[in-house]
């Protein structure tokens, strides 16, 4: 099958608002492209990427995403020009013209695979489901505490991204043997994934895009967990009645309680909207665990959990990424 490629030629200041953008208008999965310098942990292989030699950094960037070659592509491009010039008071989003080109499925699908390899986050060793585990121990003489096998597919979920890494080491610092979870915006359901091999006794998971299915069931299945303890709906919790009522209706909800625990790995803009939903779904005393919030955009999910009557327990910080970690007292 061929796709026709189109690539928003954008500043690397205004990544986030592209491809926040492009979310609202059903364009989920994209292609970040820029020259921003590699942090030095990064470098070292530390999370097991292959890192090229870059050019210096020109500030730009190219967010490409995919449509079938045969779709009619007009209006939605249409669409996404004018969303986009719409963004020009927000950043300086340089020209964001659009070009087009061609490919073929398997080029954009299995090339990327090449620079994730396994990697650690603290104790637990994420080992992609193409290669064979040969990974050293995290610590001298001490074997890994968990081993997780991820294929994202193209939904999103690696865990060596920085957010996803936050979010993880929230889980495992907070969540207790026999918690649920509500998982807000699953991707690859890594994170439902850990929670359960950590102790949770059922996560339940939403998201938008139903690319994640097949990532799911796949990294479940990779990792001998009971698919009848990750239920998952596609659908927005924020303003679709139907994937509320599935998140309610659900035994982890705990009878109206709420759920033990609420983790959304979304940027900050999206978290605002979705912050008092997730404390709907929280039970009192419960953790909310946010990641995704890039530097300087904290204030956004402070404002939106102090108004929601959240107490804020910790804000950490891996390079440009923040998370931030509260409790509905």
């Amino acid at each position: 099958m061929e796709w026709i490629k189109y690539t928003i030629h954008t500043t690397e200041e205004a990544e986030d608002l592209v491809t926040a953008t492009l979310a609202e208008l059903g364009i989920y999965s994209v292609e970040i492209e820029d020259k921003a310098p590699i942090p030095e942990e990064q470098n070292t292989g530390l999370f097991g990427e292959v890192v090229p030699e870059m050019p210096e950094d020109d500030h730009l960037a190219d967010i490409s995403f995919y449509m079938e070659a045969d779709a009619d592509a007009e209006s939605v491009i249409a669409n996404v020009a004018a969303n986009l010039n719409a963004l020009r008071d927000l950043a300086d989003i340089g020209d964001c013209t659009i070009t087009t080109s061609m490919t073929a499925e398997e080029d954009w699908i299995n090339n990327w695979k090449q620079y994730f390899h396994q990697f650690y986050v603290e104790d637990i060793l994420i080992v992609p489901t193409w290669e064979d585990q040969e990974a050293e121990p995290a610590e001298e003489d001490k074997e890994p505490a968990m081993v997780l096998r991820i294929d994202p597919g193209t939904a999103f979920g690696t865990g060596k991204h920085e957010t996803t890494q936050l979010a993880i080491k929230g889980i495992r610092r907070y969540l207790k043997d026999g918690d649920t979870m509500l998982d807000i915006g699953t991707g690859s359901g890594i994170l439902g994934i850990i929670a359960l091999k950590t102790g949770a006794s059922r996560v339940y998971g939403t998201d938008i895009d139903p690319q994640v299915i097949p990532a799911i069931a796949d990294n479940l299945e990779k990792n001998d967990v009971d698919p009848a303890n990750f239920p998952y709906v596609i659908g927005n919790v924020v303003d679709e009645a139907e994937a509320q009522a599935a998140v309610e209706n659900d035994p982890a909800y705990n009878d109206g309680q709420g759920y033990d625990i609420v983790v959304a790995n979304i940027i900050a803009e999206i978290l605002f909207d979705i912050t008092p939903v997730a404390v709907r779904y929280l039970k009192k005393g419960g953790v909310y665990i946010t990641s995704g919030i890039l530097e300087g955009h904290q204030h956004i999910v402070y404002e939106a959990m102090e108004k929601a009557g959240l107490t804020i327990l910790e804000d950490n910080q891996m390079g440009e990424w923040h998370g931030i970690v509260a409790r509905k007292d």
